[in-house]
């Protein structure tokens, strides 16, 4: 099963979207899903940066496996699960 979670709407609503990666972590777990595929879009890449670093979170980090940046779409980035 796969996951997907599109920031174009909410890309400038801090607490939104701070609430959104938490909740996608959290149902890729409830529901174990082995991938989430992340949306923050091409543009400055700040979005990207952003989301790249909630993962980096030492809280956050120990919840999946990898993290993938899709060498074809600089624009979507892969979370992989072992659950």
């Amino acid at each position: 099963m796969r996951l997907k979670l599109d920031l174009h709407d909410i890309y400038n609503k801090s607490r939104d979207l701070d609430r959104a990666l938490h909740d996608i972590i959290n149902e890729a777990e409830a529901t174990r899903a082995k991938t989430v595929e992340i949306i923050p879009g091409k543009g400055s890449g700040a979005l990207k940066k952003r989301v790249l670093r909630f993962l980096q979170r030492k809280d956050i980090k120990a919840r999946y496996h990898r993290v993938e940046k899709d060498s074809k779409n600089h624009g979507r980035v892969f979370v992989h699960f072992k659950h």
